[in-house]
């Protein structure tokens, strides 16, 4: 019984690991069982005993590759709670673009393939993975500009460092994989992912001083506006 159970979970990853690979090169519509099953060496039977359904089992695969790559490479990039934040900052840059070139990561393919032919099936997983990154970056930029995490200038230096790390890598991906059509496309700037999260680190850190700067200017200038039109209303009554 012990043994059946373990053959059991051994065909449950099997089937996961084979259709993430398939997945993550067809994307989801493009994808079959048989082509699943066969590089799995697996009966077409065993995913619906499994996982119930190709939908299912799409799902499944999301968390899974996801999963992995968290696993890898954790949010926190090897920094510590205490560091400071501008630390802190770089451990997650690096984190979240480690997780995205690992080549035996298939999270962020099926990510490109779903988003360019959306299937509607991963939208509610894939935030649910998602929104610890996105919530970190929020709170590490609300740190910085001392400004709560749900403010508009907070929400809006978080979409773009996570853009950052996003675009130029999902690209270089899929031109490294062979994946993306436009092959004599431009070549990436900057190939060491290091060197890269040096440089998104040092650009979002010296924005977000930028914008500090700002919104402290701002605030000084709206009190000095009050406390002249304080200073006005006061003179007039006594007047």
């Amino acid at each position: 019984m012990r043994k059946q159970r373990s053959d059991g979970q051994e065909t449950r990853r099997n089937l996961l690991v084979s259709a993430c690979k398939v997945f993550a090169s067809k994307g989801f519509r493009q994808a079959t069982i048989a082509e699943i099953c066969k590089k799995a060496k697996v009966n077409n039977a065993a995913v619906s005993y499994h996982f119930g359904s190709k939908e299912d089992l799409y799902v499944e695969c999301w968390r899974y590759a996801f999963a992995q790559a968290s696993k890898a490479y954790p949010l926190n990039g090897g920094i510590s709670a205490e560091a400071p934040a501008e630390a802190r900052m770089r451990g997650l840059i690096f984190s979240i673009m480690q997780r995205i070139t690992n080549p035996k990561s298939h999270a962020f393919d099926i990510f490109y393939k779903e988003a360019a032919n959306p299937s509607g099936l991963l939208t509610k997983v894939m935030w649910e993975s998602v929104e610890p990154s996105v919530r970190g970056f929020d709170l590490l930029v609300s740190e910085l500009l001392d400004k709560e995490p749900n403010e508009q200038e907070v929400q809006l230096c978080s979409m773009s460092i996570r853009s950052q790390c996003l675009g130029p890598l999902l690209y270089a991906r899929r031109r490294k994989s062979g994946q993306d059509p436009s092959q004599n496309g431009p070549k990436p700037l900057i190939e060491d992912v290091e060197q890269l999260a040096d440089h998104i680190t040092r650009f979002s850190l010296f924005g977000i001083q930028c914008f500090a700067s700002k919104i402290r200017n701002n605030q000084q200038t709206r009190l000095a506006h009050e406390l002249h039109r304080s200073v006005k209303n006061n003179l007039t009554r006594n007047g």
